[in-house]
């Protein structure tokens, strides 16, 4: 790998452009062995480049011998080290970034069409496929043959499709969940929903509006009828003959469509529209355009589909075994694993999710320096026929050395985080981990040697120091890690499979029939009823002892009759290391109830690893709306790491709802290609991203262009960095100075054309024309984020307001705004609207990512500035919060203003409260002029607040200020009918919150693995435990606690005077 280059000698840097330099050197390697080397334009297109070279090597010798220019291609090594095979030639060379920079010219040695797709697909998810093609491991090659089929099947009917089939599938209409059945008009009230609707229409490719009064309960159909009339009679006679049939309806300022013919208030944008007393903007478009866009899909499909069909990779045949060659594991030899040839010790454990199923094996003490060797078997307490399909084997490797006394010097107090006293005098410190399955993804017994390279990075809770939870994927970083050798024993000739589904049902049919019915079908009591429903009461975290799990399973059909939900129970209460056992829990499972999405979730967790088990689970996933799916598919992409193998319900269940809605594949696509960075999901997600591309090829174009403005975003980032840190001395003129490099920046073709024209990354239905560049700007904290301004391509004059972060992990913003979005869903299902502002959030990568610009809003911070000359005064003037209101709103519009604020701030006192969201000042509690209050940047989580000198920065249970109270009191001191509104909608959201507190628990437990840093382990779960189940603090307790966020406001307002 060349060494990585530093800014100043980096050719393709934001900062290198800016120099004037509008050409750069490049060499040339030919396939005839010719080197030239020649200047070409920064900005180019590789085909353009090749062209410029074409004409150049015709005064070269052995011009003749290279043939047509079309039938080669550029490879390069680019800046990150990585080899690229440029078959995409639209790509301008600055996006490339060629190390050194040199551009090798080959031979293309297949069909173009093929590459140039395989080459988008590698560009689009960050690693080329060819690194796929060189693992040689057959799990991937067999994975990657499947999922070409199935997408390749999956094109092939979108070839089949209707253009109104098509917009359906991928622009599918978000609709309000339960049709005719529910009441459409909760949160919406009475007056609202007997009164005509007013909307306004606009007419596609015309600066012409009108203004329409329609019913609620009218069609899409119907109203483009009555729009066209309406344009009739403002037009004449000579626009008789449009038809409403020629138009479909669109949300004016999205890529959004009305599909279908649901009444309106169905429609999930209108009924919003109602409920913010908004007048909701629809645009009547014509089919022709429709039909175009879908043309240019089909025939970026059939360049692709209709060529390779003639020539599909064959799958490999599956190896034949005979009865006779194989054979079930009902066997009674003991599972032996072999380990060949300060102190080192190994420990091993076998797992199935976190449940030991035997007695941990220690190996004796090594010496040596680099290498040691135990030349000894372990040997576990377990028949190789009581393992579970899941078993997992779990090593640690530890030194082992002599207790020391306690050191005073805190430098390496880390050190001792994860040290374990075993016996007296002596301490064992981790030294690494690995896991492997014991069965292969076909299902046979892994036998014979086996390198494990293994991880260094330790969680914060081990079992045995073992860690089950972790990845079974071996370190790829092998020159660093430390190897483990092993052998797994063959214990015969023949290979050993675990049984297939029907041989583990007659197991159980035939338990069954060798034991009493009565002890099969055995219900409790009144007094073992009771004690039942009191366990299935507890929530997801509460463990179970062994007489209550011996009491569940023996009472196993009066929780299938009486307590569907409690399966995770039951689970958790089978006796894994017994086959007899596992195979009556599949029987019971084949009649089990099936479960709400919502308590199906928990089933994916890491204690739930059995393959059937998950399966049942994705089965009643399968009954969610995609709009359900997107609120849990960040929980879902992240549970795709505790599945062992690449092919499974799961992966197979996303992929295949991914590809019928556009929008839930956007998603998708990005909460895995933000963590393509990590090695122990990279081959993982990069199998999944290249799965979803080939089955949704017109979709890569689109991702393709949001991949490359990002990067472009990158460099700017990058360019600001760097022009604060060498003018650090005088900030005004660095201001200055950087400001107008970033402007310069913008400016630039290569740079403008590359950021128009695409879908935003964080709502895809939002369509962002062009960069407004004179409004754009950088803000001032320690990773300068960008402040980008976009117009609107759908509806003019209408802008957007995007913040780009680079160096900050925005993944637990990104989940505190997704159950924050839960919980206004939950409050509205209970017809409380609360007003709450969950604006978008998306990371997009290695600590960078994207958030929304909520317009026309303010900080407190600066509404109380504003309103006060003296900074340490400013957070004292309760009357700035008021004044600025009634400033942007005056009459109605005030009440109305006052009364979002007092929803909104009841909604988010309680989030809060529950979340335990920390950090809290002047600078992070925003107020929109519409008066609804919000909260921004969360940073700290359940319960992690910052401190100062070891005391906790927050002391109130939630944010309730006097100039909250203030407002809400209509500025009336002792408006008691005001504020007890306001306790009234904090009570009744807590409750409902309450009601719904497994499911917040179960959502935070699916994220464990993220590595987010303020949930690493199930204690930081607990948090939520309490504050769910424990009563609030009284509004008097909050009240007078408040002077001490009050102080705290001050200080912060302080500091950003000085600052500024």
């Amino acid at each position: 790998m060349p060494p990585a280059m530093p800014d100043d000698l980096d050719l393709w840097a934001a900062h290198s452009q800016l120099s004037g330099e509008d050409l750069v050197t490049v060499d040339f390697l030919l396939p005839t062995g010719i080197y030239i080397q020649m200047d070409v334009p920064r900005e180019a297109t590789i085909q353009h480049i090749k062209l410029l070279l074409w004409k150049q090597a015709q005064s070269y010798p052995l011009f003749p011998s290279l043939g047509e220019m079309e039938g080669h291609m550029f490879e390069c090594v680019n800046q990150a080290a990585v080899h690229e095979e440029l078959e995409d030639e639209t790509r301008r060379l600055c996006d490339v970034r060629p190390f050194c920079p040199m551009l090798k010219l080959v031979t293309r040695n297949c069909g173009r069409a093929e590459r140039l797709l395989d080459s988008k697909i590698g560009v689009l998810i960050g690693k080329g496929l060819h690194e796929l093609d060189a693992l040689q491991d057959q799990e991937v090659k067999d994975f990657r043959s499947k999922m070409f089929r199935i997408s390749e099947e999956k094109m092939q009917r979108v070839q089949l499709m209707t253009w109104s089939e098509w917009l359906q599938a991928c622009f599918s209409p978000q609709l309000e969940p339960g049709g005719g059945a529910t009441p459409l008009t909760d949160g919406v009230n009475d007056k609202q929903a007997e009164a005509s609707l007013k909307v306004t229409m606009h007419f596609d490719q015309s600066q012409d509006t009108a203004s329409l009064k329609v019913w609620p309960s009218t069609s899409p159909s119907e109203l483009m009828e009555q729009a066209l009339r309406k344009w009739l009679t403002t037009h004449g006679p000579e626009e008789e003959g449009r038809q409403a049939e020629q138009y479909v309806l669109r949300v004016s300022d999205k890529l959004e469509f009305l599909c279908g013919d649901h009444p309106l208030i169905q429609y999930k944008y209108i009924k919003a529209c109602l409920q913010a007393k908004e007048c909701p903007h629809l645009t009547l478009v014509q089919v022709s355009s429709v039909q175009a866009m879908f043309e240019k899909e089909i025939s970026a499909i059939g360049a692709v589909v209709n060529r390779k069909s003639s020539n599909p990779p064959l799958p490999l045949p599956p190896k034949r075994r005979g009865p006779s060659l194989s054979r079930s594991p009902y066997y009674g030899e003991p599972l032996v694993v072999v380990v060949p040839p300060p102190q080192v010790q190994v420990r091993a454990g076998l797992f199935h999710g976190t449940e030991l199923l035997c007695k941990p094996v220690v190996s004796s003490e090594s010496s040596g320096r680099s290498e040691h060797v135990w030349n000894r078997t372990l040997e576990f307490d377990i028949t190789v026929s009581d393992l579970p399909r899941m078993a997992r084997l779990c090593f640690a490797v530890y030194a082992v050395m002599d207790k020391v006394k306690k050191q005073k010097s805190t430098k390496n107090a880390h050190i001792n985080k994860y040290q374990t006293i075993r016996k007296a005098g002596k301490v064992h410190y981790p030294v690494a981990w690995v896991n492997t399955m014991v069965f292969d993804y076909k299902g046979q017994l892994k036998t014979g040697d086996i390198i494990l390279h293994s991880w260094s990075s330790f969680p914060d809770e081990l079992e045995e120091m073992l860690n089950p939870i972790g990845t079974i994927q071996t370190n790829p970083y092998t020159e660093n890690s430390t190897a483990l050798h092993i052998h797994l024993p063959d214990y015969n000739p023949h290979p050993i499979l675990f049984p297939p589904f029907d041989k583990i049902l007659e197991k159980a049919a035939e338990i069954a029939g060798s034991s009493d019915c009565s002890t099969m079908v055995l219900r409790g009591g009144k007094k073992f009823h009771i004690e039942l429903k009191e366990i299935m009461e507890r929530d997801p975290l509460s463990q179970l002892c062994e007489n209550e799990k011996d009491l569940i399973w023996t009472l196993r059909y009066d929780c299938m009759e009486n307590f569907p939900q409690s399966l995770p129970k039951l689970l958790l209460s089978v006796k894994w290391s017994k086959h007899e056992d596992m195979a009556q829990l599949q029987a019971l499972l084949q009649i089990w109830p099936k479960l709400s999405p919502r308590d199906a979730l928990e089933l994916l967790d890491f204690n739930y690893p059995d393959q059937y088990v998950r399966e049942y689970a994705v089965g009643c996933l399968r009954d969610m709306s995609d709009e359900e799916l997107s609120q849990y598919l960040l929980q879902l992409v992240q549970v795709l790491r505790y599945e062992p193998y690449y092919d499974c319900a799961l992966t197979r269940f996303l992929l295949n709802r991914a590809q019928c809605n556009r929008n839930i594949g956007h998603f998708l696509f990005w909460h895995l290609r933000s963590e393509m960075h990590m090695p122990a999901v990279s081959v993982q997600f990069s199998l999944i991203l290249e799965a979803y591309c080939r089955g949704s090829i017109p979709h890569i174009e689109v991702l393709k262009k949001q991949v490359e403005a990002l990067s472009k975003l990158k460099s700017v980032n990058e360019l600001i960095k760097l022009g604060t840190i060498k003018n650090a001395r005088s900030k005004t003129k660095e201001a200055m100075l950087t400001k107008e490099a970033m402007m310069t920046c913008l400016r630039q073709s290569g740079y403008t054309e590359t950021l128009s024209d695409l879908h935003s990354p964080l709502n895809p239905s939002v369509l962002l024309s062009g960069i407004n560049v004179e409004k754009c700007r950088y803000m001032d904290s320690k990773m300068k984020p960008l402040w980008i301004v976009y117009n609107n391509k759908l509806l003019g004059g209408d802008t957007l307001g995007i913040i780009f972060k680079n160096g900050d992990d925005l993944r637990q913003d990104m989940l505190t705004l997704q159950i924050l979005r839960l919980m206004d869903l939950l409050w509205k299902e209970a017809n409380l609207d609360l007003r709450i502002v969950p604006y978008g959030c998306l990371a997009t990568g290695d600590r960078s990512g994207l958030i929304e610009v909520v317009s026309s809003a303010d900080t407190i911070a600066n509404i109380q500035l504003t309103s006060s000359n003296v900074a340490a005064a400013a957070a004292f003037n309760k009357d700035a919060l008021l004044n600025w209101l009634k400033e942007k709103n005056s009459g109605d519009a005030l009440e109305k203003a006052i009364e979002e604020f007092t929803l909104s701030c009841a909604g988010y006192c309680v989030a809060t409260y529950v979340l335990g969201i920390g950090d809290r000042h002047s600078d992070n509690i925003m107020v929109r002029s519409t008066g609804q209050l919000f909260h921004i940047d969360f940073g700290h989580i359940l319960g992690n607040f910052k401190s100062k000198f070891g005391i906790k920065r927050e002391r109130v249970p939630f944010i309730l200020t006097h100039d909250f109270i203030h407002v809400i009191q209509q500025g009336k001191t002792g408006n008691t009918e005001k504020f007890g509104s306001f306790r009234n909608y904090c009570e009744q959201a807590y409750l409902i919150l309450r009601r719904n507190g497994n499911l917040f628990i179960t959502l935070f437990a699916l994220m464990l693995t993220a590595g987010l840093p303020e949930l690493t382990s199930v204690k930081d779960i607990q948090y939520l435990k309490v504050s769910l189940s424990k009563i609030m603090y009284t509004d008097d307790e909050a009240l007078r606690e408040s002077w001490t966020t009050k102080v705290n406001w001050m200080a912060h307002n302080v500091v950003k005077d000085n600052r500024s």
